[in-house]
């Protein structure tokens, strides 16, 4: 599909009932409606936006195969919108073959049928504090790049994003568009008085910083709600390839956000400070670099610290 020079994309901040997948799901069917008059050619969800986040054991009785999710996206979506078509990505719990992901979909649905478009599964399973996926989940290998109603896109979800070296294959890789998928529980408090979480400080200052360094648009879909006394921060947002905040949602409650994507700011941007372009120059000699601390001699062929 030929990328348009705009997009009009929609953030679906969702506070999910924990475990209750079909009520989410119906959720879902509601936002649709409310956006249907003036339909989005990109909508993103949340991670875990039809289950909630904090599942743990739960997450074995709830995950799906990718197939069946985008089955009931498209028919959610069906009911509310017909035959129109558009682009959805949404956080999920996988079930591919009795292997278990964090995961996030990029449908695309024509003519009531979905077209599985790309799927990352989350690389970085945060098992500290009050996370405990690895315990539950398996990581994802790799960062695609794909092509998206908006051009060459990538997805990374929640800490994903969060370690500099992932969006930043992403970009190197093509991505002009990052989404991101997140649930991201409050933490810290007054940060240098404003009153604001610590957490939600750090996650606009990372983003902002990522969408200016590469010259890429940012859209993060934060998950809603309270989840066993944790608080989920939303602040669904999209950033511009200037590192500006285009549209942020409260960090409480269900909402949804829109912003029209001039894609061509990303030509002018990455024009204005060409950083993604010095790094192609630099970095064949920085990964040629003996002290890098990677080995490719593993049998299974995975790339490994020594």
């Amino acid at each position: 599909m030929p990328a348009s020079e705009r997009v009009r994309a929609a953030l679906v901040q969702m506070k999910p009932a924990k475990g209750r997948y079909a009520e989410n799901l119906a959720t879902a069917g509601e936002a649709f409606s409310e956006l249907a008059p003036d339909r989005p050619e990109l909508i993103v969800f949340p991670e875990a936006a039809f289950t909630g986040y904090f599942l743990e054991g739960a997450v074995y009785d709830l995950a799906r195969t990718s197939d069946a999710f985008a089955n009931d996206l498209a028919a959610a979506w069906g009911a509310a919108c017909g035959d129109a078509g558009v682009d959805l990505v949404a956080g999920f719990f996988e079930n591919a073959g009795g292997t278990f992901y964090n995961s996030a979909i990029y449908v695309r649905i024509e003519s009531g049928r979905p077209h599985i478009v790309h799927v990352h599964r989350k690389l970085f399973l945060p098992t500290y504090g009050v996370f405990d996926e690895e315990r539950f989940l398996s990581r994802g290998r790799d960062v695609g790049v794909f092509d998206s109603v908006a051009g060459p896109a990538a997805i990374v979800v929640c800490e994903d994003a969060w370690h500099a070296v992932v969006p930043t294959l992403a970009a190197i890789k093509g991505a002009r568009i990052l989404i991101v998928p997140s649930a991201s529980p409050g933490r810290g408090i007054d940060n240098g008085g404003s009153g604001e979480l610590t957490s939600v400080t750090r996650w606009r200052n990372t983003l902002a910083d990522t969408a200016a360094e590469h010259g890429i648009f940012v859209l993060y879909a934060g998950l809603a709600g309270f989840e066993g006394g944790k608080g989920m921060t939303g602040n669904s947002c999209v950033i511009d390839p200037w590192g500006t905040v285009l549209v942020q949602a409260p960090a409480l409650g269900a909402c949804i956000v829109r912003a029209d994507l001039d894609l061509r700011e990303v030509v002018l941007a990455r024009a204005n400070l060409p950083l993604l372009g010095d790094l192609r120059a630099v970095l064949p000699d920085l990964l040629l670099d003996d002290a890098w601390p990677v080995s490719r001699n593993r049998n299974d062929g995975d790339v490994s610290a020594d």
